[in-house]
């Protein structure tokens, strides 16, 4: 509720001067605004699924927290290019997971038995056309990521 809070009186606000502006210098919940509404409402609740996921990193989960806090503000077009540099860092490659599982220090990291099956699940997902890890936090990524579009 808070984001759409947010939007609405920074479009309120914003409305009365917006037409003496170029494009160059929209800021990005300007161009929010002319977006669908459930496409910026899908990108904050994935933010938050992000941000609850036990395995987001803490990093990701103070980038996301501060996207969300400078939505509306001089800093958010910085805040959302460092958000989403943040997310591609951080998304497992499904490749990646498997290499690691498999190592030495993810049977150290996991135990040996959750690394194996955890490889294994790796496995059948990337079978199954998966790029990614399908943890939460890596679901939650890749569907913001998929929105990059959008935010730029």
């Amino acid at each position: 509720m808070r984001i759409k809070y947010k939007v609405a009186v920074y479009c309120h606000r914003e409305c009365s001067i917006i037409e003496n502006r170029t494009a160059d210098s929209w800021s990005v919940a300007e161009r929010m605004i002319g977006m669908d509404k459930r496409v910026l409402d899908s990108i904050v609740e994935q933010t938050h699924a992000l941000m609850a996921a036990p395995s987001c990193c803490a990093e990701a989960k103070a980038a996301a927290q501060s996207w969300l806090d400078a939505i509306g503000t001089a800093t958010e077009a910085a805040e959302t290019e460092k958000y989403l540099a943040e997310l591609a860092a951080d998304i497992m490659p499904i490749d990646g997971l498997i290499g690691f599982a498999e190592s030495p220090a993810g049977v150290q990291y996991f135990g040996g038995e959750t690394a194996k099956h955890l490889a294994a699940h790796a496995k059948e997902i990337k079978a199954a056309g998966a790029a990614y890890c399908d943890c939460p936090a890596c679901k939650a990524v890749a569907a913001i990521l998929a929105q990059k579009g959008n935010l730029l």
